[in-house]
């Protein structure tokens, strides 16, 4: 399997900052988000259904997937730091509010994977289908993915969200012992492979030697 930041490529995606996109938002009045908090509960087919409270705050549930291409610093059970891959393209589900923005979302899910960087190199994509195109956009900090999830409606071919690490400036943001490490840990993960392979085939050529001695035999 290739790593994720190759396989990528396999992909048309496109990226487009959301400053650059200069998207705007009406939100909604107090009748109109009573209407479709109703009409997205009628339409959902996982029973996450969302909950609108007296006080106009709804909540509800999103899913993210995660699109990681390197290791990360995570806390261990012992409190001490360690660099360690996160599963790619494992989806987590989150309840939260429409009062929460896109900077505590991705908060609760280094929180949730007790990673120790800083919220502040990563960013929350949207990711939409258009025809036989994929559209991906980055959301700004200050922006509410519950309230985008309740206007796109349920369902994730129309509308889902990928947590990654910014792109700008990524590896300028670490360290030299942090590079180095990363260095260190995808040379163990290339050997690990390439002894797996090696003992893959090894196995292989044990059964066909195997195969052709009976074959040889009975001639």
């Amino acid at each position: 399997m290739l790593p994720f930041f190759l396989s990528r490529g396999f992909y048309r995606v496109y990226h487009q900052d959301v400053e650059k996109e200069k998207e705007t938002h009406n939100y909604l009045s107090t009748e109109e988000i009573k209407e479709k908090v109703h009409n997205y509960n009628l339409t959902v087919t996982d029973k996450l259904k969302m909950t609108l409270n007296s006080n106009g705050i709804y909540t509800g549930f999103i899913k993210v997937q995660m699109e990681l291409c390197r290791p990360l610093s995570v806390w261990t059970s012992r409190n001490e730091e360690k660099h360690a891959f996160i599963n790619n393209g494992c989806m987590n589900t989150l309840h939260i509010s429409s009062t929460n923005t896109v900077r505590e979302v991705i908060e609760a899910l280094l929180k949730k994977f007790l990673v120790s960087e800083s919220p502040a190199k990563f960013a929350l994509y949207k990711r939409c289908h258009k025809e036989d195109q994929v559209y991906t956009c980055k959301l700004s900090d200050r922006e509410h993915p519950l309230y985008l999830r309740l206007v796109a409606g349920p369902k994730t071919e129309t509308l889902s969200f990928v947590l990654r690490e910014r792109e700008t400036g990524e590896w300028e943001a670490f360290s030299l012992p942090e590079l180095q490490n990363f260095l260190r840990i995808l040379n163990k993960e290339e050997d690990e492979q390439l002894q797996n392979l090696k003992r893959r085939y090894a196995t292989y050529r044990h059964k066909l030697e195997e195969a052709l001695q009976g074959t040889w035999k009975l001639d």
